[in-house]
């Protein structure tokens, strides 16, 4: 995997993508929703909720056309003074909770808890996927775990994968890996051209990652 595609420049050690007013754009969803009790999408990174932090980074990809955040339907009110357009839903699991929220269009997934998202490798991985179009486009580490939440999905095939995994009794949402026919991206890869790219797949689970997320985005990224 490379940088190489039409649309894709590197200026002064930077990658970054040209202008273009043709570049097919996608949805963003933005899974907010707790499955165990520490689980806090509204933690405050620089004094602002980390969902809100998470939905602007997504926003600032030129391939993201609009976002929508999947709450629970009982966390409607918080949210909704915190992200542009909340989907309430009543669930048992973030695996549940995607499905009855499905976009009917192809759309790219994050937590919302992953402020330090990096609009390029959005940017980069949604253009990858319209060049093939498979079911779905994930990164994956060089020991075969998957960034289920950083990826591009085609909503039908989706849908299948988290019936099939229900089906089977799985709860986590990792294991839709397993029932679908998904393009693997190598982080490590993309790393090596830009290690930015790693900081995407951060998460703010505690203080200390909350003190990383203001430190990493006080330096600019």
């Amino acid at each position: 995997m490379n940088f190489s595609n039409p649309g894709y420049i590197k200026l002064s050690g930077r990658e970054i993508f040209k202008e273009n007013p043709l570049v097919r754009t996608m949805l963003g969803v933005i899974l907010a929703f707790p499955e165990k009790r520490w689980e806090n999408y509204t933690l405050p990174v620089n004094g602002e909720p980390v969902v809100r932090l998470t939905e602007r980074r997504l926003l600032m990809s030129k391939r993201i056309n609009e976002t929508l955040t999947i709450v629970r339907k009982d966390k409607l009110k918080t949210y909704s003074l915190h992200v542009s357009k909340p989907i309430p839903v009543t669930a048992r699991s973030k695996m549940e909770a995607l499905l009855k929220a499905l976009p009917d269009e192809p759309f790219f997934l994050v937590e919302g808890n992953m402020p330090l998202i990096m609009p390029f490798l959005v940017n980069y991985l949604i253009g990858l996927f319209y060049e093939s179009e498979p079911e779905a486009l994930i990164p994956v580490w060089n020991d075969g775990s998957t960034e289920v939440f950083h990826a591009v999905y085609e909503p039908d095939a989706l849908r299948d994968a988290i019936e099939s995994a229900l089906a089977e009794g799985y709860r986590s949402f990792s294991r839709v890996t397993e029932f679908l026919d998904y393009e693997p991206v190598s982080i490590e890869e993309l790393a090596r051209r830009n290690p930015k790219v790693t900081l995407s797949f951060f998460r703010v689970r505690s203080g200390l990652d909350i003190r990383f997320a203001e430190e990493t985005l006080m330096s600019g990224v």
